[in-house]
């Protein structure tokens, strides 16, 4: 099986295979940011079940880009203890331990940060941003970049093994690469390459302050069926040539299905994943969505998929890079009883906001 076999990145880490735990919140931190043992427990539970990498959930960056309820926080060194706890527990499973770092923009609200959201620009209340944000000014934007930089550094202090920038699923960075959201007329927005600049400046900061051994990755969302109504597919792909070109370890296309169509046809490829494979590149490409057998994370990497992450399967099944080489292996569907996904290393809060998740949790 391809997927079991072992990976280095440019930055000289190792992987035992090619699945990765994919970031998904939990709620199950506290509200100051700090990690909980749940929290822990949870993650640790996939590296002991054989993930190569172990995603975190959406960490902020500031106190202001929060976006849920028991998010966990990497934006004070007063949460490295915390950090550090969970890296070494990943570390000692002999899983790569990556933080993914967030920020919410118009979709961190106010009602959890006590500040009015930012965002590329104005954004009205309404069902598709909430409460609405302002427009980032200059000093902000700086402030973000510099939060992005510091975050990553403290991972690496940490003792994680990496990063990974959170720029999908219409979060702040995304709001500013979609140009419906992203209506600027200074250097952050109007064309591609500005409206890129707030994650492209990003990377560069935390390459800036991070050895070269550490991995860097970034998640994107190639096209408008992600949260934002401007992503092009074409544009999403000039995105990754600049990321490679910055010599990022990974791009993380999150494409909820792994073999979808792209919406336009931008070139001969009959996936999305495959127009992104079939770029001369230096990364490794890893790729999101709905995988829940062996055979499934296999025809991805056929196509071109470096590592396949999981999202649901991960939940479901603690150990399922393990479990998933045993002949006969069959994936448990859900619905799936509390006392499952308690068995799998799931804490109360979490399986309480699987609840929102239709038909996810047997009797909901």
């Amino acid at each position: 099986m391809k997927f079991a076999q072992d990976w280095t990145f440019g930055s000289g880490h190792r992987s035992i295979n090619r699945i990765a735990l994919a970031p998904m919140t939990n709620k199950q931190s506290g509200e100051d940011g700090q990690v909980s043992e749940e929290e822990r427990a949870w993650l640790s539970r996939r590296a002991e079940g054989g993930f190569g990498m172990v995603i975190t959930c959406a960490s902020h960056v500031l106190p202001s880009a929060k976006g849920f309820g028991g998010q966990m926080g990497i934006f004070s060194d007063e949460l490295l203890p915390g950090l550090e706890k969970v890296a070494r527990s990943l570390h000692e499973s002999r899983s790569l331990g990556v933080v993914q770092l967030y920020h919410g923009g118009v979709r961190s609200p106010s009602s959890l940060t006590g500040v009015q959201p930012i965002s590329a620009s104005d954004l009205p209340p309404g069902d598709m941003w909430g409460e609405g944000a302002r427009a980032a000014t200059e000093a902000e934007i700086e402030e973000v970049i510099e939060a992005f930089a510091s975050a990553a550094q403290r991972a690496w202090k940490a003792g994680f093994a990496g990063i990974e920038v959170h720029g999908a699923h219409g979060y702040l960075i995304t709001q500013f690469i979609d140009f419906h959201c992203n209506q600027r007329q200074d250097r952050w927005g109007g064309v591609l390459e500005n409206r890129a600049r707030l994650l492209l400046d990003i990377v560069k900061r935390i390459k800036q302050r991070v050895p070269r051994t550490f991995i860097l990755g970034v998640r994107i969302s190639p096209e408008a069926y992600q949260a934002g109504q401007g992503l092009r597919l074409e544009e999403s792909l000039q995105l990754a040539d600049w990321l490679d070109e910055l010599g990022i370890d990974y791009l993380h296309v999150s494409l909820g299905d792994v073999l979808r169509k792209p919406i336009e046809a931008v070139g001969p490829f009959e996936t999305t994943l495959e127009h992104f494979a079939q770029r001369r590149r230096r990364y490794a490409l890893m790729v999101a969505g709905g995988v829940m057998d062996p055979e499934q994370a296999e025809q991805a990497l056929a196509r071109g998929a470096d590592w396949v992450a999981l999202g649901r399967a991960g939940i479901a099944c603690a150990d399922w890079p393990l479990a998933a080489q045993r002949p006969g292996f069959v994936m448990p569907r859900p619905p799936y009883t509390e006392e499952h996904l308690a068995a799998q290393g799931l804490g109360p809060l979490f399986i309480e906001y699987m609840k929102r998740w239709k038909g996810f949790v047997a009797g909901t």
